[in-house]
């Protein structure tokens, strides 16, 4: 039954500039409007441009998740935390899951007016529900059935003709050092020091507000949609299994893996996450 007050409440929740007073998501915004009247003046009798809220700031904020887009009003003085009850209410995702960026990581304890949030913001979140959890979060089924394909060829990929080109020029002079057995966060600089198919020296930057990964070679710099990227694969070099290489597939076919060599072996699973939109607790 409580699968299907959850439209409802959604609706009412896009409707209200909630957020001032009420918690965001919290039980408080479902009050009656009855209640509300006895309490307070109705909203109409505010004549301050609809702008605020009982006197409190809002600011409009674009909040993206999963590819979908949120234009939400809230209380430039409410917390980060608060803030995730209110993602909570739009999207179903437990503050617990979510990952909310404005400018790096966004702070729960402290309020928006404090970390400088201004009008027409963007709020990244990553994070999968418990259902997409439940369902081993799987939506690029055909990219892995196609990795599956490609882990039960006998050979290993770094001995294949077309990576052993690459491989056998040996590791790039301005390598990243690498870390085995730990799994590390994305650095805040750019990811270098590694070679494309061609063996050009490539950069990998992650723009997590802009929801982009830039490949970067010394001819150009391809900005790319995270969410336009398929799928993403690894394995770790023989007899360097310090380091890693990776695919981006940036098309429906094996044809259009994009392959980076020699990524430290640390910031691989970072990478997966960042990039396929998943959430990790480190």
């Amino acid at each position: 039954a409580a699968g299907a007050e959850e439209p409802g409440m959604e609706a009412e929740a896009q409707e209200l500039p909630l957020g001032c007073g009420a918690g965001g998501g919290s039980p408080a915004a479902g009050r009656s409007p009855e209640g509300d009247d006895r309490r307070e003046p109705p909203p109409a009798s505010v004549s301050n441009g609809g702008d605020e809220d009982g006197g409190r700031e809002l600011v409009e904020l674009k909040v993206i998740w999963n590819k979908n887009k949120y234009d939400v009003k809230f209380c430039l003085d409410s917390t980060g935390a608060e803030l995730k009850q209110k993602i909570h209410s739009l999207t179903g995702l437990p503050p617990a899951m979510q990952k909310v960026m404005f400018k790096g990581l966004l702070p729960e304890e402290k309020t928006l007016r404090e970390i400088k949030v201004t009008n027409g913001a963007k709020i990244m979140v990553v994070g999968s529900t418990i259902n997409d959890v439940l369902a081993v979060n799987t939506p690029k089924e055909a990219a892995q059935q196609e990795v599956k394909a490609e882990e039960n060829k006998k050979e290993p990929l770094c001995r294949q003709k077309q990576h052993r080109k690459v491989l056998d020029k040996g590791k790039p002079d301005d390598v990243m050092p690498s870390v085995k057995g730990v799994q590390e966060r994305l650095p805040t600089v750019p990811l270098s020091g590694m070679y494309n198919k061609s063996g050009g020296k490539v950069r990998l930057t992650f723009k997590l507000e802009q929801d982009q990964l830039w490949i970067g070679t010394k001819e150009r710099t391809e900005k790319l949609p995270m969410g336009s990227i398929k799928n993403v694969v690894s394995e770790p070099i023989e007899g360097h299994e310090d380091y890693h290489m990776m695919a981006f597939q940036l098309g429906p076919t094996e044809a259009s893996y994009y392959w980076v060599y020699w990524v430290p072996t640390q910031y691989v699973d970072a990478i997966k996450d960042t990039v396929l939109g998943k959430w990790q607790y480190f």
